[in-house]
């Protein structure tokens, strides 16, 4: 499963650095390691990664600042951070940045393989699992053309990653119905743990904003259950 998988692994610290380098390459990625925030940055823009490892305390450029540019470039590419700071706040940023994973230094080498692992297990799975149809739809006043990953409104024009053009045809195929929680991170993202929810919640609340345009158009959320995706 993760033979030559392309890791961004962004550490400025040398020592640490480069054991854990040595450590993901004897299980067979490959990792690009960038010594600061924005030098990782750079890399990112110029070459493809299945997954990235971000450390927070770098200089240049801080572990959750280079997440928030990395998810304007490309929101589908999953990332982990590291972290000597135990801080409860520090833990809720990341999370709320749609983080798949957070972990406190010291740990394991072979506990963050396992935790890349199962993080590109899950969304391979849910790769698999999801469905563009061809059609154009008209979605309240938006036309929804899911095979070029746009919105469009009048002649206004919005650019959609592949996971919000999923996510938006599988809301569609649901609307004017409540979709429990759990069913929509399992058939979306392919697992329903925690992780998996922040990230989902990150692209509910950038959908929302698209959508506020046309009043006639909802995402209504219920706490602990799910949402409802209303066309009037």
């Amino acid at each position: 499963m993760n033979k030559m998988k392309h890791i961004l692994l962004a550490e400025d610290d040398f020592d640490f650095g480069s054991i854990l380098k040595q450590y993901l390459e004897l299980h067979g990625y490959k990792v690009v390691w960038a010594k600061d925030g924005k030098e990782a940055l750079e890399v990112f823009g110029q070459e493809q990664f299945d997954i990235c490892v971000f450390d927070v305390m770098m200089p240049k450029m801080d572990g959750f600042t280079l997440a928030e540019k990395v998810i304007e470039i490309h929101p589908e590419t999953p990332f982990v951070f590291l972290t000597a700071k135990k801080m409860k706040e520090d833990k809720i940023r990341g999370l709320k940045l749609g983080a798949d994973d957070y972990i406190v230094k010291p740990f394991e080498a072979d506990i963050l393989v396992l935790r890349l692992q199962n993080i590109l297990k899950r969304s391979q799975r849910s790769q698999r699992t999801q469905v563009i149809k061809e059609e154009v739809l008209s979605i309240g006043d938006f036309k929804f053309d899911a095979v070029n990953h746009c919105l469009k409104l009048n002649e206004d024009r919005q650019k959609l990653t592949e996971k919000e053009t999923i996510l938006i045809q599988y809301l569609f195929d649901h609307k004017n119905t409540m979709i429990k929680r759990e069913n929509l991170l399992k058939d979306v993202w392919g697992n329903d743990d925690f992780f998996s929810g922040r990230s989902m919640d990150v692209f509910i609340s950038r959908l929302r904003k698209y959508f506020k345009k046309d009043s006639k158009i909802k995402i209504e959320s219920v706490r602990g259950v799910g949402l409802t995706f209303q066309i009037e």
